[in-house]
């Protein structure tokens, strides 16, 4: 047997948001960011991925929204 489901959800707007919590409470402590620096990275680029990261939030939140006015 086999099934195949295809659907739009914004759910993963939750694990979005959590996973965005918990690197700006590391980033603000500067947990682990050493090592990345010592790799090369820049810690600019810290600040783009959790600029990116609550753009999306707020995008999946517009849409999510959208839906419920809609209804």
């Amino acid at each position: 047997m086999c099934a195949t489901f295809v659907g739009n959800s914004t759910s993963v707007q939750e694990l979005f948001h959590s996973v965005g919590s918990q690197f700006s409470s590391m980033f603000r402590r500067k947990a682990f960011l050493h090592w990345y620096t010592g790799e090369g990275m820049d810690e600019a680029e810290f600040t783009e991925a959790e600029a990116n990261i609550k753009d999306l939030c707020r995008e999946y939140q517009q849409y999510q929204d959208a839906i419920v006015e809609e209804v």
